[in-house]
């Protein structure tokens, strides 16, 4: 996703993963279960997506691209949240005047692939951030 500026989103905001850390950090590392619960549903987010852009879903593309939206920018997946909303705005511009069952593969073959992609860089760079540092817990 390219910025106003014309910059390339981060894959990772880190503020926003430690600010998810102090409030969330506990004995139990309930952060880092949060995150891990991302990971976890990250491929069953862009599989949902994929299904419902090439079947023509409208509904369910909307809710599948808003779904990985939003816990993006839960964890601070700047990258991956920015391309979801390039999505999102795409759907909803082009299936305005346009039958959705036409329109959502369409949009599939431009937007899932670099998704899919971003979506397997942002895992990796989770799993570096959950872990441990030296020196740290």
């Amino acid at each position: 996703m390219t910025q106003s500026d014309g910059s390339v989103a981060p894959l990772l905001d880190p503020t926003v993963l430690s600010r998810l850390r102090d409030e969330l950090d506990d004995d139990e590392g309930v952060w880092k279960v949060f995150v891990q619960n991302f990971i976890e549903a990250l491929p069953q987010r862009t599989e949902k997506l994929r299904m419902a852009l090439t079947t023509g879903d409208l509904t369910g593309a909307l809710d599948a691209v808003l779904s990985l939206k939003t816990s993006s920018q839960m964890v601070g997946a700047e990258r991956l949240a920015g391309l979801a909303f390039d999505l999102e705005l795409a759907i909803r511009d082009e299936t305005r005047d346009n039958e959705p069952v036409t329109v959502l593969p369409r949009l599939a073959t431009e937007h899932l692939r670099p998704i899919i992609k971003c979506s397997r860089q942002t895992t990796y760079l989770l799993l570096e951030y959950l872990q441990p540092k030296k020196g740290q817990r």
